[in-house]
């Protein structure tokens, strides 16, 4: 474990904001593809069966992303395990409002949140994926994608988890979006812009997939 992190404050950070715009891009990516499904399903499920049999897709995207999945939730938990054994004075009075914002300060719970939810979304999608293709050995079928998307948000149960985690992703992309290029050491003349542009996709990418996850719900 030593190997993979940096010993440094500083290159934590960077670690730590390198995986984070990797998963950005993917989000920005993945929900494209979604939304696909609220406009055409022949689209979508074009898009969908390229992305699951596209052997550098399959092969060399999907390991990378799923370790810089898993390498962002323990750069995180050792940057709040970190942060906090360096908090070696205790304050009576907790004055953590003055100096930053609720999201800064619960970063760790929204990212466990999230992490919870992947399981759930891996089961979901992933595992079932990997089933098809490697364990039954189903013959392909290029147009099963948009159904198999639908079918999953039948369950009110379902949907309404997959809601709040997407607000919970809302609320870890509002200071993890411009953390990541602070931590990138960002000309601070461009930290407004940045930090609005944060703000926009911190809101409307979750928003997107709550419209998707509802679209399905109560459209089919």
């Amino acid at each position: 474990m030593s190997g993979i992190i940096p010993s440094s404050s500083v290159a934590r950070k960077f670690a730590m904001a390198i995986s984070a715009l990797f998963l950005v891009f993917f989000l920005l990516m993945h929900v494209s593809i979604n939304a696909l499904s609220l406009f055409s399903k022949d689209a979508f499920n074009t898009a969908s069966h390229f992305m699951g049999t596209n052997p550098l897709i399959q092969f060399v995207m999907q390991p990378i992303l799923m370790v810089g999945i898993m390498y962002h939730i323990i750069m995180g938990i050792v940057l709040e395990l970190k942060n906090k054994s360096a908090r070696s004075i205790k304050y009576v009075v907790n004055k953590g409002n003055a100096n930053s914002t609720w999201m800064s300060r619960n970063m760790i719970y929204t990212g466990l949140a999230i992490f919870f939810f992947l399981i759930l979304h891996f089961k979901h999608f992933w595992v079932e994926e990997i089933n098809y293709k490697y364990i039954e050995h189903l013959p392909s079928d290029p147009n099963r994608y948009y159904d198999e998307l639908v079918e999953t948000f039948h369950s009110s149960i379902t949907t309404i988890v997959y809601v709040i985690a997407f607000v919970f992703l809302s609320l870890h992309l509002l200071h993890g979006f411009q953390s990541a290029f602070q931590s990138l050491g960002v000309d601070s003349r461009k930290a407004k812009c940045i930090k609005t542009l944060g703000k926009v996709y911190a809101i409307a990418i979750p928003f997107i997939f709550i419209v998707i996850a509802l679209y399905h719900h109560f459209n089919h």
